[in-house]
């Protein structure tokens, strides 16, 4: 980095600070349903029949399994998930949705489409798609960086 780049200039700041926004924001509106930003995205992403392991979660959340096990154990407690041994390799563990968990997902749903229905209403199409590329590039040279 260069010694006359302030640090609120760079691309990562920005991506960080956005991002920690958004967070805040959906936490404030998730609050009044009794759950978290992060618990929301993981209930939307658990796959209602197969189920999701726990390795696919920890991935989905950029969280390490040990992070995540708390967070299960929370969410096995207040009745939104249950785990099982998977079939053919008792190791693997898969999440599934309860009933109460269902709901949850639903209205973690409706806040994300209301929000992302407002971004929408205030962004081009055209600005959207070159925010989505940029970022893809955006991901795609981090991985490929090499100092």
């Amino acid at each position: 980095m260069h010694n006359n780049v302030k640090h609120q200039e760079t691309i990562d700041y920005f991506i960080k600070i956005v991002w920690q926004t958004m967070a805040n924001r959906y936490n404030q509106l998730v609050t009044e349903f009794g759950f978290t930003q992060s618990i929301g995205y993981l209930l939307i992403n658990i796959d209602e029949k197969e189920g999701t392991t726990v390795s696919q979660a920890a991935a989905l959340l950029g969280l390490k399994s040990t992070s995540l096990s708390r967070m299960l154990s929370q969410l096995e407690t207040t009745g939104l998930i249950y785990r099982e041994s998977n079939e053919g390799d008792k190791r693997s563990v898969k999440i599934y949705l309860t009933p109460l968990g269902k709901e949850k997902r639903h209205q973690a749903r409706v806040i994300v489409r209301q929000f992302n229905n407002y971004l929408d209403a205030n962004i081009s199409e055209a600005d959207k798609q070159h925010l989505i590329e940029t970022l893809k590039k955006l991901n795609k040279l981090t991985v490929n960086y090499k100092p």
